[in-house]
């Protein structure tokens, strides 16, 4: 009873007492068994670490865990709410390990599910089912091992080293050289295969899938080994890590994430040929994998500095498009970003791309524009030089913005105090100057004299929209046909056949998502969408040559009926929808196709598809007990902007008493999460 007295007194004191970065880990071993029955972690650690000071207790970050089993009894081991705590007479200048089990419920972080598990770290998450260090200053060398079933495949950070069978699972054990922050440990667990490519200083690229997207690789992976090598040599500094991976994962969070050595993105970007036209992945694997060098070789030391990951990423990103879609492509994202923060700062909203607090739109846009003014500024190669310096000498270190800075003052004469009062300390956004940079495109140029058209009357701008209509840029054509929007049809209907006849994907995409009501004189030619090489396009047109033709409705329908679209089945959920209003089409083909509309509520598909369902059935009324059933479940999903929108949903239904007794009637149908969620919000 004593010891236990005196152990409570210890812990209370060195709760109290603890000083930050007092524990400088170095290395964090760790073997973890994912109790997916129990929605459970499990992880045996060893800890390698020094003191900065003396002391006589040191803590790990770790939420909610319970310590199972100690292996050294001369240090002593203790968790509480959100710590796990180490005790002894620690000196500086040594070297201390400790060893421990522990089990964690993480309640985010570490997700279960659709066959998949998975991490989710990004900000200070990581301890929710690792005990490590949340603080971004702490570079660590992780070393995980994992246990999984036999059936299924496991990616981490580093290099996978083994794979041990024993009776129906196997344990994955990864190495990772160097160090990092915690935030970007990750690991996936679930059914993939993969594809594998070399690049030129032989780095191994692989490209996991599940098997049903076996056909979606190619497409989704496009460019993929152009942009590795576009960015060692733009970049300036060989790959960092001894490998990279790439994984999709179910109901991600995020469009994409860069952990060390391993980007994980929403399963959304996995895409087929038809697809890549309108929702590539080229952009967000180009972001991820420039983090690979800008916030994980280098990382902020707070968020003060969080432009040099995003704004960083977002730029390097920009020249890789650049590099593969050309120059008018790279000029359009800038003017679009611009146009978006100009509208921010007008509103008094802009914000200091050094403001800890501001929007993702300021750390990455406006972190991109000012990257692309610096560039401009000193000039490609100095600023090749000084980008390339500055991670060379902090690399797996911690970085200001000052220390960027000072590396890009050293290569070129240019004061760039005005640079950095414009860009980074000012909270306005200086559309003059980036109108200005704008300007240095031809294309830009061009596409400003068309869009000066908007007020001036058709009569008057015939000719020049003529052009621009035959205009290769997809832009420029695309601003041609709104500008005929609000003319009589019988004057502008020449224009819409012209834009047709350009067989130019983007420019009748434009007639396609912009003319509501189709005309009889322009069926024949509108109906042509239906097979352009875009589910945007065919998804918008089927919509409309539905609503103006009733007549002809199976014939739409008849040649759209094998078609899905994007993975949230955009263009097969609207035809099922369009099918079940379709007078000539038989009741009992009616009820196949409504129960498969109501089957892609269920848990088993992602939250894209599910949302677009219940959106479709709300709006249509056929909200059966089934349908219900999977709304409620939705109000307790993982990804926020998926469940508040469901928790809309269900709140609008309940409003009518008949319907609130449906939702009463399933009680005890519910699981004990979803039972929680409508006692919690509803008090029954």
């Amino acid at each position: 009873m004593r010891y236990c007295i005196l152990l409570w007194l210890l812990l209370s004191f060195s709760a109290f007492s603890q000083e930050p970065l007092v524990m400088d880990v170095s290395k964090i071993e760790a073997t973890i068994e994912p109790m997916e029955d129990e929605l459970r972690v499990l992880g045996t650690v060893k800890v390698t670490f020094s003191v900065t000071q003396v002391a006589d207790s040191v803590a790990l970050d770790a939420k909610n865990m319970t310590i199972e089993n100690k292996a050294l009894e001369s240090m002593l081991v203790k968790a509480t709410a959100d710590k796990i705590w180490l005790y002894d007479q620690f000196q500086p200048n040594r070297t201390y390990t400790a060893f421990f089990t522990y089990s964690a419920q993480p309640k985010q972080t570490f997700y279960f599910g659709n066959n998949q598990m998975w991490t989710q770290g990004q900000g200070k998450y990581t301890s929710h089912w690792l005990p490590s260090v949340d603080a971004m200053n702490d570079k660590i060398e992780f070393d995980l091992s994992f246990w999984a079933s036999k059936d299924k495949t496991v990616i981490s950070n580093g290099s996978l080293v083994s794979v041990k069978e024993e009776k129906n699972r196997k344990l994955w054990k990864f190495d990772m050289k160097n160090p990092m922050s915690s935030y970007l440990v990750a690991a996936a667990i679930g059914n993939f295969k993969k594809q594998e490519l070399s690049t030129s200083d032989r780095i191994s690229i692989q490209l996991y899938y599940e098997p049903k997207d076996s056909l979606k690789v190619e497409p989704t992976y496009r460019y993929t080994k152009n942009i590795f090598e576009f960015m060692e040599d733009e970049i300036g500094v060989p790959y960092p890590w001894s490998n990279y991976k790439e994984v999709p994962i179910r109901d991600f969070l995020y469009a994409g994430m860069e952990n060390t050595s391993a980007t994980f993105f929403s399963e959304a970007f996995m895409i087929d040929s038809i697809g890549f036209i309108d929702r590539n992945y080229v952009n967000i694997n180009a972001h991820e994998l420039a983090h690979q060098w800008f916030g994980n070789l280098v990382t902020e030391t707070e968020g003060t500095h969080h432009w040099l990951h995003e704004g960083f990423a977002t730029f390097y990103a920009l020249l890789a498009e650049k590099e593969i879609f050309g120059t008018d492509y790279y000029y359009w994202k800038l003017y679009n970003s611009a146009e978006q923060l100009k509208a921010l700062s007008d509103e008094g909203k802009g914000e200091r791309l050094t403001n800890s607090e501001a929007s993702s739109l300021t750390f990455y846009e406006k972190g991109a524009w000012a990257l692309h003014r610096l560039r401009e500024l000193v000039g490609a190669i100095p600023f090749k030089e000084g980008v390339k310096n500055y991670l060379n000498r902090f690399a797996f270190q911690n970085v200001t913005t000052d220390d960027f800075l000072s590396e890009m003052s050293k290569v070129t004469d240019i004061d760039l105090s005005t640079w950095r009062a414009n860009w980074l300390d000012q909270s306005a956004f200086p559309d003059e100057e980036a109108y200005q940079s704008l300007m240095n495109s031809p294309f830009m140029s061009q596409y400003f004299e068309i869009v000066s058209l908007r007020s001036v009357s058709f009569e008057d701008k015939k000719t020049q929209l003529q052009v621009a209509l035959q205009s290769e840029n997809d832009f420029i054509g695309q601003e041609a046909v709104y500008q005929l929007l609000n003319e009589p049809f019988t004057a502008v209907e020449p224009f819409f056949k012209l834009a047709l006849q350009t067989n130019n994907t983007m420019i009748r995409q434009a007639v396609a998502l912009s003319l509501q009501e189709v005309p009889e004189s322009f069926r024949k030619d509108y109906e042509s969408l239906l097979s352009d090489p875009s589910y945007l396009t065919q998804e918008a047109a089927l919509f409309a040559l539905w609503t103006n033709f009733p007549a002809e409705r199976q014939k739409y329908l008849e040649q759209l009926k094998s078609t899905h679209g994007f993975q949230n089945k955009n263009v097969r959920q609207l035809w099922l929808a369009l099918a079940l209003y379709t007078k000539d089409i038989p009741d009992s083909d009616k009820t196949r196709y409504a129960e498969e509309l109501q089957s892609y509520t269920a848990p088993e598909y992602s939250f894209e598809i599910r949302e677009k369902a219940f959106e479709m059935l709300y709006n249509m009324g056929l909200i059966t007990d089934q349908v219900l059933h999977n709304l409620i479940n939705a109000c307790t999903h993982h990804y926020w902007r998926f469940r508040d929108a469901a928790r809309a949903m269900l709140g609008d239904f309940v409003t009518e008493e008949e319907n609130q007794n449906r939702v009463l009637q399933l009680m005890n149908d519910l699981n004990e999460k979803e039972k929680s969620y409508l006692k919690r919000k509803y008090d029954w």
